[in-house]
This record gives C-alpha cells, structure tokens and sequence, in this order.
C-alpha cells in the first residue's frame, strides 16, 4: 500500500518546505523507493501560468504542459523523475472542480459544503497520483503552500488530519517545518515561536511525528530536548536544518541525523540500506571546483531570484559536470545601454538571455546579442532570448531596419518573430499558449547536435510566439543556422551562428529538465565554451 508524508511549515513563510520535502525524497529513494512528490498550493488561481514572477516566482513546466510552482522544479531536480499536472494542487483547481460536479449535479440536490465536499475533493486529488504514474509508488510526499495559521490553508490541513484516518495512521507521516530564531541580544535560541506553531497544528487535529527545525546555528540539546518535551514528539524526530552553502547538501545532512531511517521505522516499511555516494560526489563537485567562470544573466526580473531558479540551477550543473564553480551576474535589462556595454560584461565568459514577456527591457536584451556576437562570447538565449538573437542578427547583418518581434511591435514592417497561428484566436490566456514536451529533430555538423549526441530530442515549451518561416531563406542567405526543426509543426526550434566559438539560441527551456547528476547537454557545453574562453582557474 502507498505510504503518505505531510509536510507542513510554521512561524514563518520561505522556510525550504519545498527544499525539505526534496531532500526526504532523495533520502528515500536512495533507499530503492519509488517516489512522488505534490504540492498543494493554497491560492484561488488554478495554476501559475498567469502570476507575475515577481510575487510567485517563475513558472515551472511539466512534460505535460502543467504551468506549475517552481518546487516541482526542486523536487525533479532532488528525485530525477518527471513530474505531471497531477503534482501541483490549488484551490482553484480544487474550487473549479467542485464546482463544475455540482452544475452536473453531481451532488443530487446536497448542500455544497467545504466539509465534506472541498476536502473528499482534496483527498481525492492526493489519492489520484498514484492512479497516474505506470509504477507503483511507495510513497507519495505532499507539501502544503503557505504556514499553518494562514485562514488560506485551513481546508487543506483538515483533508490530510482526515487522511489518517481514512487509510491507517501506519501509512501516514506528517513532518512540520519551523523556524528556530537566534536573538543576538540574548545570545540564545528560542524555540517558543515552534511551540506556538505545532499548538496551532495540533489544535487543528495534527501531531507532528516529525519537526525541521531551520535555524542560523545548531541547536543545543537543551533546545531540541525543549522542543520534544513541549511538542510532544521523540527526541529522535527533532531535525535541524542549519543553513548551509548548498541546497544539495540538505539530503546528506539529514542522513546524517538519522531522517531517513526514522521515516522507514516510522512507516513500517522494509528496504535496502541508504546509497548516497553519487549524491556524495556530486556536491563535492560542489564545494571543490577545479575552476571558475563568470556567467552574465540578463533579464527582466533579476531583482528576485526566484525568477530564474531553475536557470541559475541548471547553470550550475553544467558547472558540476565541467568540475567548476559558476558565477553568476545578474544584469537587469533595463539597464544595458549601449555606452555601458564594456562595464557591464567586462571579464564575463558566458551571456544568457532567459525567457520572459512584454516589451520592457527588449532592447537592451538586443543590445546584449550583439555584444555577445560581435565579440565573440559563448551565448545561450532561451525562447524571448533566442527572439532577440533573431531581431539582432536581422537589424545588424541582414540590415532589415527596424526587424522585430510582433509582441513588442505589431506595427514593424519587418515580423521576424510573430504570433504562432493557432495563438491569434485566444483570448482565454491561462493554460493556452505553445506548453510541454514538442520533438525537435537536429541537424547534422550543428553545434546542437554535437552536444546532444542525438538526432531527435523532446524538450518543453511555453510561448506563443515563433520564428517567422518567411524569413528563412534570408537568414540562411546571410549565414545563421537553423539546427532544430520541428518537422511536424515545422517551427524553428534552434539556431546558431556558425562563425562564432559557442551561439545558440533555442525557443525551449532546456532548464527544465536539468539535474544536479546528469546536466542538461546545452548547459554543459555551454559552460564548457565559457571555461575555454575564461582565463581564470583556482
């Protein structure tokens, strides 16, 4: 039968729930477990699709299409498993179904209500990941959004206190993640604020079997003997989180602490002992790199990281694969000018130009190309990146004066980039543009090929504009390369630039499917061209 773990967070928001409920499912699937990971998401939209990254961060994409939070990123990058639609949870899927069985009337005439209705269709929803995959799972993890306390969340802490009971508290876990503050007046730890917290979880109907505890510094057992005393929970279920310089490192420092062998005994579940060595090595890689290179990232959004996590992710493991650490410099677009160019990129080895929407900072993203082509700088750009390679290499080589992407400009005389036909209609915009996994079929003597290492490739997507096909003979005419087609759409998926050391530009987000232990191929050949051109080493 499926085992369930809940995870909940307190005191605060942005403890690492997402980070922790990773690391337990690499800590069990070392063990030889098959394992799903689900986040419940306590905002009325009914996905991320249309939140701005500034208050939610990027947009995560399934191979499905699902427009999801950017923890399921974390938990494929943590378990290495493609995750569905069904991983992420909000209300307002949860509200729109609901509501949707009751127009059917589905209910025969019953009042609609949050208890018993919301919550059996939240149950529901958690039982059903196991429906979907071709495995078997052992373990489904379930994070909750938000902190426990917020009126937000309080249907969805009811479902999972009912879990227990509905299918055995043998096959049920609920871990609780807090914040253990360090005042520096008193020179102390305080653990009250985690007392308050698990009060509130417990008045709610939930014990916490398990509570992470992050805080800035290790816990004294006087502290962890407090938090166990006051909480009721084992001494042995009191896990610090201390922060470290790597989230890679959590797993190991929670094998460390016994986590993994608790959530076995606790779960009553027989397997192999734990294989953490690769995991080992990697975030050795980590923390003793044989070299270094300078990456500038130049986007819209850079003043929040979140924006471009999974870019700074993958990143870093092209770094991994390549033994080197990666430096990024966030750039924000708006401030690219022409006569700040040489400041602005002096000692980079490596340009990328992340996806984003809207007119604002586009030409300073231009402006960034064309530093990157003509002086001959390993360049990555990503969907509105690899636009404005586009609109750059029409303008400045082909010299079709004012070329542009119809998004920014409808009136442009030169649509280089324009609508994907199928686009034109919409006017509904959640969950409608260009989503998920699309082949792409590479050309042979491309750069594309050489670091894929294989003809056909399915990476996934999220836009609505394209290359516009009529442009095609020009730019070959002129010299750029087309090396990845989607021969079913026949979109351009790839171009690149072959009289340059390393300029590629795909409408994909390869980000997405990047590893900590497997990096995706463009990111390591990319950060491979950035060391060649670096001249630094440590």
């Amino acid at each position: 039968m499926t085992k369930y773990i809940f995870i909940t967070g307190g005191v605060v928001s942005s403890l690492g729930k997402g980070i922790s409920a990773s690391s337990i499912g690499r800590l069990l699937k070392s063990r030889g477990l098959n394992i799903s990971i689900q986040k419940i998401d306590p905002y009325i939209n009914v996905d991320a699709g249309t939140m701005n990254p500034y208050q939610h961060g990027e947009v995560f994409v399934t191979e499905d299409g699902a427009e999801t939070d950017l923890d399921l990123g974390h938990y494929e990058r943590f378990i290495d498993t493609n995750l569905s639609s069904y991983n992420n949870v909000t209300t307002g899927k949860i509200y729109n179904s609901v509501i949707s069985k009751e127009r059917r009337g589905d209910f025969l005439g019953a009042t609609v209500q949050v208890i018993p209705h919301i919550t059996d269709e939240i149950k529901f929803t958690i039982k059903n990941i196991t429906q979907k995959t071709e495995n078997q799972i052992d373990i489904v993890i379930v994070e909750i959004g938000g902190t426990v306390g917020d009126i937000e969340s309080l249907p969805f802490l009811e479902a999972i206190r009912q879990f227990r009971n509905d299918i055995g508290k043998e096959n049920v876990l609920y871990v609780h993640v807090t914040f253990v503050p360090y005042l520096e007046a008193a020179k102390e730890l305080k653990s009250k604020p985690t007392q308050h917290s698990v009060k509130e979880l417990r008045e709610i109907g939930i014990q916490p079997d398990i509570v992470i505890c992050r805080s800035q510094l290790k816990l004294s057992e006087e502290v962890k003997n407090k938090i166990s005393l006051f909480c009721d929970i084992k001494r042995e279920g009191i896990i610090e989180a201390v922060d470290v310089k790597s989230i890679y490192e959590i797993p190991l420092v929670f094998e460390e602490q016994g986590l993994g062998d608790l959530i076995i005994k606790l779960l009553n579940l027989k397997c192999p002992g734990s294989d953490l060595q690769e995991w080992k090595n990697m975030v050795d890689k980590i923390y003793h790199p044989k070299r270094e290179v300078s990456i500038g990232v130049v986007g819209k959004y850079i003043s929040l990281k979140d924006a471009y996590i999974s870019i700074n992710e993958a990143l870093l493991h092209g770094g991994i694969d390549n033994d080197c650490r990666v430096k990024i410099k966030r750039i924000d677009s708006d401030k690219v000018k022409k006569d700040s160019l040489k400041d602005l990129f002096k000692d980079l080895n490596g340009i990328l130009i992340p996806g984003g929407f809207g007119k604002r900072g586009m030409e300073g993203k231009i402006e960034t190309v064309k530093y990157a082509r003509e002086n001959k700088i390993p360049f990555l750009g990503i969907c509105v990146g690899m636009h404005c390679a586009v609109i750059e290499f029409a303008r400045n080589v082909i010299k079709l004066e004012k070329a542009n992407s119809t998004e920014f400009d409808p009136e442009t005389p030169f649509p280089v980039i324009d609508l994907l036909p199928e686009q034109k209609k919409v006017i509904v915009k959640g969950g409608t543009m260009r989503l998920g996994a699309y082949p792409c079929k590479l050309e042979k003597n491309s750069l594309a090929l050489k670091s894929y290492q294989q003809e056909t490739v399915y990476e996934r997507h999220r836009h609505r504009y394209e290359f516009n096909n009529l442009y095609q003979e020009k730019f070959l005419e002129y010299g750029m390369k087309f090396s990845g087609i989607n021969q079913d759409l026949n979109l351009v998926e790839i171009i690149e630039l072959p009289n340059h050391p390393w300029f590629i530009g795909v409408q994909f987000h390869p980000e997405f499917k990047s590893r900590p232990n497997r990096a995706h191929p463009l990111f390591k050949e990319f950060i491979k061209a950035a060391i060649a051109k670096s001249v630094y080493s440590i």
